[in-house]
């Protein structure tokens, strides 16, 4: 076949044809591409082949077979076609539809921001024009009246008529109360009246402007009716800053607006919110932008606003005696208290034993009152003795004269002198038909207690809390000490006390015992104990009675607190609850970073170091809730002196108050026991113990506590292997068996060779092997022993290096069951 110009078009070299297309895309993109068409190939039949038939059609059918499309595939194919051009359009003309809808929409709200605009303006203008016109008719006004008072300066002022009178009104007077009013003005004014219904309104419909917030807008009214708006001067402050501070507390202390201070920051190149936290060199940096000062302030600083007040010698006053009873246990210091008092204390002590610091206040024969503190005292309130010596001014050293100086009695002792505090000796239970007041005296004096009918100067005192004698002389004894003492306080300035004791009290919450030491504690004053802080809600004496102030040396049970004190904390009263909330935060990070860093090893050997020695000790986890401060404390020292290198006792947690669920938690999660001292789960906690299988243990003594740790810590320790040697044997001569290997003649020197029991070979005196035999014959025959004197076989077990003259030691392995001293 060939094309018009007769050339034949067979795919040869050069037999293609190139043309431009345009493509059409989605929103209306085209683009021009090249494309490269090449003829088919077709096979022309020869001449007088298919005989009458029609050349181009046959040329025709040809081609389309060789295309493999049939005529309705290829019409097929341009309705295809055609339907997709049809569709684009379709869709190029929604998308201009929608394109000009948006515009429209845009065109829409610029108009109406305009519109805004020009409204605001012109309201801008009217209220600035009518604040023109009010300034101008009020200088009109005031000109005009001061004309008429210089034209007529004899003529009295006539007052103005009241309510109700028929006296007329003066013709300004009705003309300036005849003059229009601005109603907007007047409505502004209005408006800075908060009152109740209006504060209700607003916390109904939403954020209302606040009282500040319409002063100041009445600050600017009243200067732009003036006509002449006076700038503020500036206030330039200076601003503690502290290492971090917030940025919303930065703009209060600058007494600027948060939002100027966060912009500031934002300049800076510096993008946080209010509630962000920024070091000190950025806070310097704003607060010199806007003209303060800053000073720069440590955390400790906070203490700062405890006041250190020197009080002046006029100020002083008298205050009653602090007086401390100290002694062994059972020596009877609560007795003989009880005998001052008139009352019965040990009866609600659990065993006879003192449980808590008590404090009480007694009136002697003459009027004059003594504060008198009872501390416990068995070893295990070591602590609470020492704390009892640091707020008193006379210690009372109970002895019994049937039992002479006792360790307790030492330690009181040691402690009344690290206080430099006067001791007055009470040798008590004189009634007794063993008491031996002389043999009392005479072991005070390798202490250091030398008694005044010894030549010293402690005064003692021979007595019976039983009988009542010597209860006078003793009061007398305390009076003269106290006179010589000269204890002066100043009761007009902030209290400042001592937490002798606090506890968790269900219904009335943390509750403290206070002794005040200095000035006069009042209900309403806020305080700082320790790590805690409150304010005075109550206060109670002794008796029980409701207090309103306390002076010096008065013990008060406080209420109030937000958090159980430790015993021994100082109490400082402060100004605002902010500065005892700062003092209290600072005080609670600064234990918990102490006690961080004492848990924390510093170093890699002291951690592999830690973790090797946990391995070789072994536990007794446990979790102590008890009634008051003090006595956790003197249980958890308790603790720690249970154990030895092979165990210990690991206190968990300590606290104040009911057992919980979060301490059952924490016992299941550990493996620990839960002991309870004068407290008891609460339901939950009990039904959650029984499930989880957690032990509870409830005590009221502290001596059973103690023993039942020492008996469980005694539990962990492993049972105790010794050796008991019964018998030598020596050999003799070395004989070599089959199947058995070397055996051993030896002759039994001493005691007894038996097979259960384990041998040591011995080669001049030296160990060389240990181990266990493997036969023991007697003759031919295999025995269970074999006795002194007497001639045996013996083969050792995985062990052949026997020589003649080597000793064999025979001994027996027994278990002993250890315990805790």
């Amino acid at each position: 076949m060939s094309d018009s110009d007769g050339k034949k078009t067979l795919g040869v070299r050069g037999g293609s044809r190139s043309g431009n297309v345009k493509q059409s895309f989605s929103h209306g993109r085209t683009k021009n591409v090249v494309v490269e068409t090449k003829r088919r190939r077709v096979v022309v039949p020869k001449s007088g082949a298919g005989k009458g038939a029609d050349l181009p059609s046959a040329a025709k059918n040809v081609s389309r077979r060789l295309a493999g499309v049939s005529d309705s595939e290829m019409e097929r194919r341009l309705k295809a076609l055609q339907a997709a051009k049809a569709r684009e359009a379709d869709e190029a003309a929604a998308r201009e539809a929608e394109e000009a809808a948006r515009a429209e929409e845009r065109e829409r709200r610029r108009a109406e921001a305009e519109e805004r605009e020009r409204e605001e303006r012109e309201r801008d203008a009217a209220l600035k024009a009518r604040a023109e016109e009010e300034a101008r008719q009020k200088r009109e006004a005031e000109a005009a009246v001061a004309q008429r008072e210089t034209a007529e300066p004899a003529e009295p002022r006539r007052a103005t008529p009241h309510r109700g009178s028929s006296q007329p009104p003066r013709r300004e007077e009705t003309e300036a109360d005849s003059r229009p009013r601005s109603r907007g003005r007047e409505d502004s004014r209005r408006s800075g009246k908060l009152t109740v219904n209006q504060a209700l309104r607003g916390a109904e419909g939403g954020r209302q402007r606040s009282m500040a917030a319409m002063k100041r807008r009445q600050e600017r009214d009243r200067q732009r009716a003036s006509g002449h708006p006076q700038e503020r001067e500036k206030i330039s402050r200076e601003v503690q800053l502290p290492e971090t501070i917030v940025v919303s507390e930065l703009a209060n202390r600058m007494a600027e607006r948060v939002a100027a201070v966060v912009k500031a920051l934002m300049n800076n190149g510096m993008m946080v919110t209010q509630n962000q936290v920024i070091d000190a060199d950025t806070a310097e940096l704003i607060i010199e932008e806007f003209g303060h000062k800053a000073v720069r302030v440590s955390d400790a600083d906070v203490e700062d606003v405890i006041l250190q007040i020197e009080d002046d010698e006029k100020d002083l006053k008298p205050r009653p005696p602090v007086i401390t009873v100290m002694g062994h246990v059972d020596h009877g210091k609560t007795s003989l208290l009880d005998a001052i008092r008139n009352a019965k204390v040990v009866s609600g002590e659990a065993g006879g034993i003192t449980q808590h610091i008590g404090a009480y206040q007694v009136q002697a024969d003459g009027g004059q009152v003594l504060t008198f503190l009872d501390t416990p005292g068995h070893a295990a309130f070591t602590s609470m003795r020492s704390r009892g010596a640091q707020v008193t001014d006379i210690v009372v050293l109970v002895v019994a004269a049937d039992d002479a100086v006792m360790p307790q009695t030492v330690e009181a002792i040691n402690h009344a002198k690290a206080a430099e505090v006067p001791i007055i000796v009470a040798i008590n239970k004189i009634d007794k038909p063993s008491a031996n007041p002389d043999k009392v005296r005479t072991d005070l004096l390798q202490h250091g207690i030398v008694v005044e009918g010894m030549s010293g100067d402690v005064q003692d005192v021979e007595v019976s809390a039983l009988k009542g004698t010597g209860l006078d002389e003793l009061l007398e004894a305390i009076l003269l000490q106290a006179e010589i003492l000269e204890l002066k306080a100043n009761p007009d300035r902030p209290a400042q006390g001592a937490v002798i004791e606090a506890q968790l009290d269900v219904g009335r919450g943390p509750v403290a015992t206070v002794l005040v030491q200095n000035g006069t504690l009042r209900q309403g004053d806020i305080f700082v104990a320790g790590e805690q802080w409150g304010r005075v809600r109550a206060m109670e004496n002794d008796k029980g009675k409701r207090l309103k102030d306390a002076g010096p040396s008065v013990p008060v049970e406080i209420l109030g607190l937000h958090g159980t004190p430790e015993a021994g904390d100082v109490l400082n009263v402060v100004e605002t609850e902010a500065q005892a909330r700062e003092i209290a935060e600072y005080r609670q990070q600064l234990a918990k970073d102490k006690r961080a860093a004492a848990g924390a090893a510093t170093t890699l050997e002291q951690l592999m170091a830690n973790a090797k020695a946990d391995q070789s000790v072994k536990e007794l986890p446990i979790l102590i809730k008890a009634d008051v401060q003090g006595s956790a404390e003197a249980i958890v020292q308790a603790m720690e002196k249970i154990g030895n290198e092979d165990v210990r006792v690991r206190v968990l947690h300590y606290g104040v108050g009911a057992i919980t669920d979060t301490d059952v938690g924490l016992a299941e999660a550990s493996g620990a026991a839960i002991v309870g001292f004068n407290v008891r789960a609460n339901a939950s906690a009990r039904a959650s113990a029984n499930q989880k299988g957690v032990e509870i243990r409830y005590y009221s003594i502290i001596y059973d506590l103690v023993d039942d740790v020492k008996a469980a810590a005694s539990g962990l320790l492993g049972s105790e292997i010794r050796e008991h040697f019964i018998g030598y044997a020596q050999i003799k001569e070395v004989f070599k068996v089959s199947g058995v290997g070397k055996v051993a003649g030896c002759l039994v020197t001493e005691g007894v060779a038996r097979r259960s029991a384990g041998v040591r070979l011995l080669r001049d005196d030296v160990v060389i092997h240990e181990g266990t035999l493997k036969t023991l014959k007697r003759y031919k025959d295999e025995v269970p022993e074999v006795q002194s004197g007497q001639e045996c076989g013996m083969a050792f077990e995985n062990y052949d290096d026997i020589r003649e003259g080597d000793v064999i030691e025979i001994f027996e392995r027994q278990e002993v069951e250890r315990t805790l001293e």
